[in-house]
């Protein structure tokens, strides 16, 4: 019963359990297949360590507590991107690319929309040390493969860069105030409401912010981007980048929206996510986030993504589960164990009863070990 948990935590039980642990495998394997190593950051560090950098953005997710030992304050991590740029940066100490990749539950203070819950199983992997656009479509062309991997098709993924509205920002002389304002306007679209705060920014910044609601869609939009924002250097390699990477994997359904700044304070590059299709919210996020271990000693070119497996594990096609054998109990069988541990080496689930157990309740089992004129033969379990 739900009412023993605290509200958007739930318990795992065994079919979406297996289901869980079958993608974490899956997803790890591409990984690992790539060159990406694992790793298992802690779930608690001080505080600090968790919010450093670009991991301020996470202030308001994070579950703070104070440490008996220390009697500093720590945190339990609400995201594990900055422990992996912490483990690069201050323990690998790597001077080429390093590739890094992890799975593991974190903790938010509130979900991140109505269906999501408090404790996602979040998967993901990170590339630093290489500050091209080849990284970032390395790292698309990674997660787009992870989604093959489970037999989970993405409908699109849309780009953006950050790079943008920050130069814009930058080059109209904008408040913190007032660009705070426009980036969450940005981000909700809010025309009418954007066009009276702007209203006493100067030209072009002000047409230009006004029109980053409305660059969205396909890869045209790159070159309405280019006629109608500002000729500004760092605007022009932003869009030279995302067109880099449209024109570098044709077979990816990119589309663009240059008002798509999630993690503006986190990001300072190219920014993705994927959709899959009938689900409303982004199945999987990432981007660039160069200099995330300036404070651990190294600021490092760094881009990444992540996605929760909870979340994906009710999206993925339930496969069929293969049922499992029932057989006696063998303690006193050396000949029958050992048939039992053979079809376990096959991958076939085998549930041993217990003296006095007449049925098995979970897993399902379809099949029985029966004894027939002295050997142990598999037979189908005839329903009553």
């Amino acid at each position: 019963m739900n009412w023993l948990l605290p509200e958007y935590i739930a318990d795992a039980l065994p079919a979406e359990a297996e289901r869980i642990e079958r993608l974490r495998r899956t997803v790890l394997d591409h990984f690992r297949a790539r060159g990406y190593e694992f790793v298992m950051p802690p779930m608690l560090e001080y505080l600090e360590s968790l919010l450093t950098g670009a991991g301020q953005d996470l202030q308001l997710r994070t579950f703070k507590l104070v440490d008996q030992l220390s009697g500093r304050t720590m945190g339990v991590r609400a995201d594990i991107t900055p422990q992996a740029a912490r483990i690069d940066a201050h323990l690998l100490n790597h001077q080429g690319v390093t590739r890094l990749c992890y799975c593991g539950s974190v903790l938010h203070t509130l979900p991140a929309s109505v269906s999501a819950g408090r404790e996602p199983v979040q998967i993901g992997a990170e590339l630093y040390g290489y500050a091209g656009i080849a990284a970032d479509l390395d790292i698309i062309r990674l997660m787009a493969g992870a989604f093959a991997a489970i037999s989970l098709p993405i409908s699109r993924i849309d780009l953006g860069h950050v790079g943008i509205f920050r130069a814009l920002a930058e080059a109209a002389g904008l408040s913190q105030e007032v660009e705070d304002k426009v980036l969450s306007l940005l981000q909700a679209k809010d025309v009418p409401e954007l066009t009276e705060v702007c209203a006493g920014v100067a030209s072009p910044y002000r047409e230009a912010l006004l029109a980053l609601p409305l660059l969205y869609g396909g890869a045209d939009v790159l070159a309405r981007a280019s006629a109608e924002l500002p000729q500004l250097p760092a605007i022009t390699a932003a869009l030279e980048g995302l067109r880099h990477l449209i024109d570098a994997a044709p077979e990816l359904a990119f589309s663009i929206d240059l008002s798509d700044l999630r993690g503006y304070h986190y990001h300072n590059g190219v920014v993705f996510a994927a959709y899959c299709p009938d689900y409303p919210a982004a199945i999987a996020l990432g981007g660039r986030y160069d200099g995330a271990g300036k404070t651990f000693g190294r600021a490092r070119p760094a881009t990444g993504f992540s996605m929760d497996l909870r979340e994906v594990a009710r999206l993925v096609p339930v496969a069929r589960q293969s049922a499992g054998i029932l057989a006696a109990c063998a303690s006193h069988d050396k000949v029958l164990a050992a048939h039992i541990a053979a079809l376990r080496e096959r991958g076939e689930v085998v549930v041993e009863l217990l003296p006095g157990e007449t049925a098995c309740e979970g897993p399902f089992c379809d099949r029985k070990l029966v004894l027939v004129g002295g050997q142990w033969i598999i037979e189908a379990i005839q329903e009553d």
